[in-house]
């Protein structure tokens, strides 16, 4: 387990302790970096990408931090400082051992040219202009080679952005004509409500806010003169965004665990930084602060570190499981961007405003672009995000797990599979799982259809060819309610689960009839049959499977089907901070149900109502 360090002491609560945040994240790196500076050689795993740069990487990533300190004129530790320069001049020149290499098309170092394009933009007179002229040369021309080479076609286009707004602020050569194609190009990912998809049938995450919206509010703040259309619709964008993405976020300062690349940790809430550093203000200054400096307490909170203070792949804590094929050591450093706001002097609004709670939120929020209804639980500080699932999918690692479980919570985080074999290596929390009675399950990756309607979510989707599995989805805190109708041509065992429960010494399981709730330290977590299922049992899942806790076990209904048409129905139940039992009818007191020989209706805490032909 990673260990707390000194920096969870930091009370981050003005804009010197963001500053002594960045050095206690840095000082620990100082002996990890290269002989000749350009590389950050952190023990660990592997990645996708070649070792070389990997270490690049780590390097580049500490800089979307350093640029902004650099730019605030604060104070840097001088070492750090003079390993940078170094690494950037051994890194640029091709007869230095630690060049870092001609670039091919879709490389990953055209990412990790975004930092130092922005260092170039806002910091130049302590991360350009201390560079001799050849220096000055080669570091030019290393960056210059993402003009030549293709990026891929989604929100890597901004990194080509920002290196070239870098060029253009210091008065050199840029591809306008290929910046300007970049920024029509990202235009059209745009789906509205201020949502990006990320590429054509991408998905929509966090690298909405901590790229595009990110990268956009960096453009309007540096080129507000030179495009000033272009960067009034970013800003307005951002507005109208804010209002969707605070939804994301707990009173406590935690966001909500969905998609990939979450390894990166505080950059979840970098976004909150950029409002304050473009000047944009979808909220009173004190609320943008409050989101951002509470988010920033939880992560430094966690126990994500080594035990030399480096920070480890993982997500509340190491964990190497829920990790992306490129996961390098040091790519958990993206989490600096984080730092944006110490570009802005202490005098700044927000620097000087008083931090203020969550604004007014509903209970529940509909967000179609990304397919989520997000529930809110005030009294509980729970927020749940309900999710229609996608038609489209990719490879990366992990994909159903990230992006097709029935809901991701806040507190009760969200599982991965260990391995291939059964339910306790599947750990199929939110989801339904389904075997050939081999032991091998499938779950939902990719839908045929989905839709929204209020508080109802509703998906078709195939585990087979000759599988059809439509769910409806009540949505709701404490409670919720799923409904599937299956129709199968072959036998098939299932198993549905609830919320993933941290395993406590003070766990007690109660067990109704057709059901089995859990009551621990933490809270509780059930799930109730209320048709079609056989048994109710919470199943201890394989160690480190759960974003959020390292030792779980999930409330699982089970049965065995035969071909045919078949009906299941279940309430699943999820409280943080519960102290009680509860009793497994309590949901209807907001959920109305009926099931007869043709039809089930259902009436939705909201009023909506469906009904479903069985």
């Amino acid at each position: 387990m990673g260990i707390k360090t000194p920096i969870a002491a930091n009370p981050l609560r003005c804009r010197a302790d963001l500053e002594l945040a960045f050095n206690q994240l840095a000082k620990p790196l100082l002996p990890y970096y290269s002989a000749g500076g350009a590389r950050l050689e952190l023990n660990g795993s592997g990645a996708g990408q070649a070792p070389d740069v990997a270490q690049m990487e780590g390097f580049s990533r500490m800089v979307w931090g350093l640029a902004p300190l650099a730019a605030g004129s604060g104070k840097i530790d001088d070492e750090l400082l003079q390993i940078v320069l170094k690494g950037i001049t051994n890194g640029t020149d091709p007869g230095h051992k630690e060049y870092w290499g001609e670039v091919a098309d879709y490389d990953q170092r055209l990412v990790e040219m975004a930092s130092l394009g922005l260092a170039l933009a806002i910091a130049p007179q302590r991360l350009w202009e201390p560079l001799s002229a050849e220096a000055k040369q080669h570091f030019y021309n290393w960056l210059n080679q993402i003009n030549a080479r293709k990026a891929h076609d989604c929100n890597w286009l901004f990194f080509h952005v920002l290196v070239n707004v870098g060029f253009y602020k210091l008065g050199l050569p840029h591809a306008k004509d290929q910046l300007e194609a970049n920024l029509n190009r990202l235009e059209e990912f745009y789906l509205g409500d201020g949502w990006y998809e990320d590429g054509v049938n991408g998905h929509s995450d966090y690298y909405v806010p901590l790229s595009f919206h990110y990268c956009g509010l960096i453009y309007a703040a540096l080129m507000k003169e030179e495009d000033p259309e272009r960067t009034a619709r970013f800003e307005e964008r951002g507005m109208v965004f804010a209002r969707q993405f605070a939804n994301w976020f707990a009173e406590d300062g935690r966001a909500l665990p969905y998609g990939r690349s979450l390894t990166y940790r505080f950059a979840q809430g970098a976004l909150w930084g950029a409002y304050a550093f473009a000047g944009v203000q979808p909220f009173e200054p004190g609320v943008i602060k409050g989101l951002y400096l509470r988010h920033l307490r939880w992560w430094l909170s966690q126990p994500i570190f080594s035990s030399d203070g480096v920070l480890t792949v993982g997500y509340s804590y190491p964990n190497l499981i829920m990790a992306e094929n490129y996961n390098a050591p040091g790519s958990v450093y993206w989490a600096m961007k984080a730092f944006l706001p110490l570009a802005l002097p202490e005098d700044d609004p927000f620097w000087q405003a008083e931090e203020l709670p969550l604004p007014e939120l509903p209970e529940v929020t509909v967000q179609q672009a990304p397919h989520l209804v997000i529930c809110r639980q005030s009294e509980r500080d729970h927020i749940a995000a309900f999710n229609a699932g996608h038609r489209s999918t990719n490879e990366h690692t992990h994909t159903s797990a990230k992006y097709e479980k029935f809901v991701y919570s806040a507190s009760f985080g969200f599982s991965v599979p260990r391995a291939e074999w059964g339910l306790s290596q599947g750990a199929f929390d939110s989801m339904l799982a389904l075997s050939e009675g081999d032991n091998l399950y499938r779950v939902r990756r990719k839908n045929e259809e989905t839709d929204i309607d209020g508080d109802i979510l509703i998906s078709v989707w195939k585990p087979w060819r000759d599988v059809t599995v439509t769910t409806y989805l009540v949505a709701g805190l404490p409670w919720h309610l799923r409904i599937h109708r299956i129709e199968t041509a072959r036998e098939l065992d299932v198993a549905e689960g609830g919320f993933a429960l941290p395993l406590d010494p003070s766990l007690v399981v109660s067990r109704p009839s057709g059901s089995v709730i859990g009551l621990a330290g933490f809270g509780s977590s059930g799930i109730s049959g209320i048709h079609g299922y056989e048994r109710a049992e919470l199943i201890s899942v394989q160690s480190n499977t759960n974003l959020m806790h390292q030792r779980t076990a999930i409330p699982t209904l089970q049965a065995m089907l035969e071909p045919g048409k078949h009906l299941l129905i279940s309430a699943v139940y999820g409280e943080p901070g519960a102290k009680d039992v509860v009793n497994p009818d309590q949901w209807r007191e907001r959920i109305k149900l009926s099931v007869d020989a043709g039809q089930i209706m259902v009436a939705s805490p909201s009023g909506k109502e469906i009904i479903i032909r069985r």
